[in-house]
Formats: C-alpha cells, sequence, structure tokens
C-alpha cells in the first residue's frame, strides 16, 4: 500500500525504513571482553570478581558458565545465564571471555 508495508494476516502497518532498523538492531554483534563474537549456547568464563547482590559470596575468576543466551537487557546486561552455586543471572559482555 503506497509507502507502508502492511501485514496480510492482522492488517498491521509500518514504513519500511522501521523494519529496517529493527533487522539491523537484531544483527547487531555482541563482543565479549577480548573481541570474540558471542552466540547462543557458547561457553565463557568469568575475567573479575562480580559481587552478586543480596549475597555474602561472589564469582569468582575463570567460573565456567555454560549455554549462555544472548539478550537486549537494561544496563549492557546482555547476557542470560545460570551459574552453578548462584542460579539465573544477567551479565555483561565486557566481564567474560568466549571459550575457544
Amino acid at each position: 500500500m503506497g509507502a507502508l508495508l502492511v501485514c496480510p494476516e492482522c492488517a498491521h502497518e509500518w514504513q519500511q525504513s522501521e523494519a529496517a532498523e529493527e533487522q539491523a538492531e537484531s544483527s547487531k554483534e555482541i563482543k565479549d571482553s577480548v573481541g570474540n563474537v558471542l552466540a547462543d549456547g557458547d561457553t565463557v568464563t568469568i575475567v573479575k570478581d562480580l559481587k552478586v547482590k543480596g549475597s555474602s559470596s561472589s564469582i569468582k575468576v575463570g567460573t565456567k558458565v555454560r549455554n549462555i543466551r544472548l539478550v537486549n537487557g537494561a544496563d549492557g546486561h546482555d547476557i542470560d545465564a545460570k551459574v552453578d552455586g548462584f542460579g539465573s543471572i544477567m551479565l555483561k559482555s565486557s566481564v567474560v571471555k568466549k571459550v575457544l
């Protein structure tokens, strides 16, 4: 329909520039502390001690985190993972290193 794109199922209308912005945002690469590109399911290690709010202990350097999931989180927290002994936690990519 002219300059607008229309969904044939729900009749939602949007501009093509909006679709290009969404696609560019979803294809944004997330890199670890040394510049390696991260992907869902990767294994990473923690590169510095992390204090955990509400806990008396911290996550130590060298802790392996398996099966990470990349997300668009708040405040730069772009990794969702489960850490042994702590449970589910959000991490910043700047504090992890990909295990090659």
